[in-house]
C-alpha cells in the first residue's frame, strides 16, 4: 500500500486507514485479530479509534493485539477524545482537564506510553478554543502524543485552531482534520478542504462509502445484516433519498463499465481527492475489509472522475 505524509508533517501513514469503531462491539476479538493482520500484511499502518468507541472496548482490544499480533512499530495508532458518557447520557466536553483525563485512560487501555496521533473528536462552544488547544500542547510536550489534530470542526474553526497553534513557537501544530467526506457528502469542499490545504492539515475522511449506501447494497431493499436494519437505521436513512439514489446509480454504472465493485469506485474517488491523506474505512469482518483493500490496485480514469463529480454536484 502506498503511504502519504499527513499534511505538512513528518508522519507517514498508509493511504487507507482502518477505523475501529466496531471493535469490541460488532467485531469480536477473533475478527479484530484477522482484520489487523490482514490490514498490516497489505501494507496498512493507520489505525483509528476513539475514547468512546464501544465504551472503551475498542481501545482495549487494540491494546491486547499490539505486540502480540503485530509489532507496535508497524502501525500508526490514532485515537480521539472529547465525547463521553455521564449517567448513561452522551456528553461533549473539550475542556483541558477532561481531554487529558481521557488521553490518560486511552493510553492505559492501549497499553502505550504515547499515541502517534491524538485528535479532539468534536467542537464544543462550551470551552474556549485556546483551552482546548492547550490540552494538545500538553499532550505533545509530555510525550503522550507525537502529533495532534481535530475532528468534525467547521472550516473557520479549523482555520482558527491551526492559525492559533502556529502563532507562537512551542505550540503543537495541527496536522490533520477528520471529517465526513464521500460522493454523498461533499460539504467539506466549500470551506474545510481549502482551509486544511492552505494550513497544511491532512484530511482523514470518515464514512467514505456514504455510510455504506455507495456500495449499492440498499438499491433493492434493506439487507437484514446491515446498519439500515439495526438500531442505527437513522444513520443511513438520510442517504437514501432520490438525489442519493442518482449518485449510487452513477457509481454502479461506472463499476460495471470498469469491471470493479461499487465500493472500489466510491473509495477510489475519495482517496484521490485533492487534500485527502487517507480515508478511514470501518469493517465488521475481515472479509469486508479485504473488499476495501482491493482498491489499492485501482485508479479511476479521469473521465469517470469528472462524470462522478457531475453526478454528485447536488451533494456539495
Amino acid at each position: 500500500m502506498q503511504h502519504r505524509s499527513l499534511g505538512r508533517s513528518g508522519l507517514s501513514v498508509s493511504r487507507l486507514g482502518l477505523g475501529l469503531m466496531t471493535w469490541g462491539n460488532h467485531t469480536d476479538e477473533h475478527e479484530a485479530r484477522e482484520q489487523l493482520t490482514t490490514f498490516v500484511e497489505a501494507g496498512g499502518t493507520l489505525l483509528d479509534t476513539a475514547h468512546t468507541y464501544a465504551g472503551g472496548a475498542s481501545e482495549e482490544l487494540l491494546g491486547s493485539l499490539l505486540g502480540a499480533v503485530v509489532p507496535r512499530s508497524d502501525v500508526v495508532v490514532a485515537t480521539k477524545a472529547g465525547v463521553g458518557l455521564r449517567r448513561g447520557n452522551r456528553v461533549v466536553d473539550t475542556s483541558r482537564g477532561y481531554l487529558l483525563r481521557c488521553l490518560d485512560l486511552s493510553l492505559k487501555r492501549l497499553g502505550l506510553d504515547s499515541v502517534d496521533l491524538w485528535q479532539v473528536h468534536v467542537w464544543s462552544d462550551d470551552t474556549p478554543i485556546e483551552e482546548t488547544l492547550s490540552a494538545l500542547d500538553t499532550a505533545v510536550s509530555t510525550g503522550r502524543a507525537a502529533y495532534v489534530g481535530v475532528s468534525n470542526w467547521s472550516g473557520w474553526r479549523t482555520a482558527q485552531g491551526a492559525t492559533w497553534q502556529r502563532a507562537v513557537p512551542g505550540r503543537a501544530p495541527l496536522v490533520s482534520t477528520q471529517v465526513e467526506y464521500s460522493l454523498l457528502n461533499r460539504g467539506i469542499e466549500h470551506e474545510i478542504l481549502p482551509a486544511a490545504q492552505e494550513l497544511g492539515l491532512g484530511i482523514l475522511p470518515w464514512s467514505p462509502l456514504g455510510r455504506g449506501v455507495l456500495t449499492g447494497k440498499y438499491r433493492s431493499g434493506t439487507p437484514a445484516d446491515s446498519r439500515g436494519a439495526s438500531e442505527m437505521s437513522q444513520w443511513v436513512e438520510g442517504y437514501r433519498d432520490e438525489s442519493s439514489s442518482y449518485v449510487v446509480e452513477a457509481v454502479v454504472k461506472a463499476a460495471e463499465g470498469l469491471g470493479w465493485t461499487p465500493l472500489e469506485v466510491a473509495l477510489a474517488w475519495v482517496r484521490d481527492r485533492p487534500g485527502v491523506t487517507a480515508p478511514v474505512v470501518g469493517a465488521r469482518t475481515a472479509a469486508q475489509l479485504r473488499q476495501a483493500l482491493a482498491v489499492e490496485q485501482r485508479t479511476l480514469p479521469q473521465e469517470l472522475v469528472a462524470a462522478l463529480d457531475d453526478a454528485s454536484v447536488e451533494r456539495r
